[in-house]
């Protein structure tokens, strides 16, 4: 057992030697729920806003507000897309969400997802150099209910203040009807981060694991658990990047999905859901021990483990099988587990296991990417060659079954992200402005680079605290004597 540093690079070796490795699973799970608890409370929040012009002298607030910034207005007034040169609306994102479904822990009400929204705007920051605000609304109507209309209205009333909107943890099937509604009815990209985020690294995540296997997306089974606004998505960039529809199954709470589901064909809410019906499991193979032998693919985004996926049904999967379980915050099948009993490659949505399928390492890039061209949507195009650019981008600097994505730490990875989208985007017509990869690709790296130094600035400065090791040992500790 190691002292743990400050930086939390030593997860693995910080905890009693005689630990079993489910120990340390649960125990690294304890630990940084404690810590996030800690740190959130000592920092209050994550997020601030911090002027990016200069105040030479006092009579630069009458050219930063009134009267010099009257003409602004008129300028914005007279050519509304002036916006984004005029103000920084052409940087500047929301992250909207109503809070109904916040990682595994479900409604946590409007102001209970803030911790989540503000971490968004957080890695868009650093990782992607866009600016981010959260907006936690309350979806509820009259009697209760939740009403994606409005969220909708919301959407529509703020969208002029921004460049991109960042739907997140919105409940289905709400969220299907917000996604669909709003990208074809907003003037600027919105873009749904748990739906088409997830897919997009997921994909990446398994072209380069079928590389690694030796197999094509268009011969191999794949098992989707769950079919929540996440893995219907999934399915649906899978299929339109070369997957056979018929040798995909489907499950989600009530079973399989087929064309004879009259459940969810009743159920207009669930029109993802039922077009999925149609196109997939032709054979109608009923259960979960079925579709799993000599199952190439599983894809798992149901309900957080570690004993949702058995592990006979790992161990009942193809060669060189390939195992997404990507529940928050723990995964259906620890990593250990899955290993175990076969499995190949296994990815899971966390940063302390190998191969975080997470979208962290998606939207900073893809919304860089949208933003930079002023693109007036996200296509499912510009989302595929996100995918295909962090495969790639993984791929020339080497993968292995432990390694088959990029992470959050590779900063050169959201620059080439950025500057594919914008290529995908003015390809798509969906741009306002042109420019060259080139060019894209050097206003990313030089956006990227200097929310980086920023940050850096500020704690080397000491206008950022840096963490007190002491409440990083304290919650080791209570995590300690949680597992033992």
């Amino acid at each position: 057992m190691k002292e743990i540093s400050p930086n939390l690079e030593n997860l693995n070796e910080v905890f009693p030697d005689n630990f079993t490795q489910e120990q340390i699973a649960k125990g690294k799970t304890l630990f940084l729920k404690k810590l996030s608890e800690a740190a959130h409370a000592f920092y209050s929040g994550k997020i601030q806003t911090v002027p990016k012009a200069p105040v030479p002298g006092f009579n630069w607030f009458n050219v930063w507000y009134t009267p010099g910034v009257s003409k602004v207005s008129t300028n914005i007034r007279d050519r509304n897309d002036s916006s984004f040169e005029l103000t920084n609306r052409g940087n500047l994102v929301a992250v909207v969400s109503d809070s109904t479904r916040v990682l595994g822990d479900g409604d946590c009400t409007p102001s209970g997802g803030l911790g989540v929204m503000e971490g968004k705007a957080f890695l868009m920051k650093y990782l992607g150099g866009v600016d981010g605000v959260a907006l936690c609304v309350d979806s509820k109507d009259e009697n209760g209910k939740n009403d994606p209309e409005r969220i909708i209205q919301f959407v529509k009333m703020v969208q002029h203040s921004f460049g991109a909107i960042n739907l997140e943890d919105i409940s289905q099937p709400n969220c299907f009807r917000v996604l669909d509604v709003l990208r074809e009815e907003c003037d600027i990209p919105v873009w749904h981060d748990d739906a088409q985020g997830t897919a997009c690294v997921t994909l990446a995540g398994v072209i380069n694991s079928l590389k690694l296997a030796g197999k094509k997306i268009g011969e191999v089974r794949i098992v989707l658990h769950g079919a929540g606004a996440s893995n219907t998505t999934i399915a649906r960039l899978l299929i339109t990047d070369g997957a056979d529809p018929a040798k995909i199954v489907m499950f989600d709470t009530r079973g399989s999905l087929h064309s004879d589901r009259k459940d969810i064909e009743a159920d207009k809410r669930f029109y993802r859901k039922w077009e999925l019906c149609l196109s997939t499991n032709p054979g109608k193979i009923p259960t979960m021990e079925e579709a799993m032998k000599d199952a190439d693919v599983l894809i798992s985004l149901s309900t957080p483990g570690p004993d949702v996926i058995k592990r006979p049904w790992i161990k009942s999967m193809a060669a060189k099988s390939i195992v997404f379980c990507c529940a928050n915050p723990v995964p259906e099948i620890y990593p250990y587990a899955a290993k175990e009993e076969g499995a190949y490659i296994v990815a899971t949505g966390r940063g302390d296991f190998p191969n975080q399928v997470n979208n962290s390492i998606g939207f900073p890039g893809i919304l860089k990417g949208a933003l930079m061209v002023r693109a007036r949507k996200i296509t499912d195009n510009m989302a595929i060659r996100a995918a295909h650019s962090l495969a790639d981008y993984a791929e020339k600097r080497g993968i292995s079954p432990e390694d088959i994505v990029p992470t959050m730490e590779e900063a050169g990875v959201f620059p080439h992200e950025a500057a594919d989208v914008a290529m995908q985007a003015i390809a798509d017509g969906v741009a306002r402005v042109t420019m060259t990869r080139e060019e894209a690709f050097e206003k990313a790296s030089k956006d990227i680079d200097y929310s980086r130094s920023l940050t850096r600035s500020l704690t080397d400065n000491g206008f950022i605290e840096k963490p007190p090791l002491g409440m990083i040992k304290d919650a080791l500790s209570w995590a300690v004597e949680q597992v033992k």
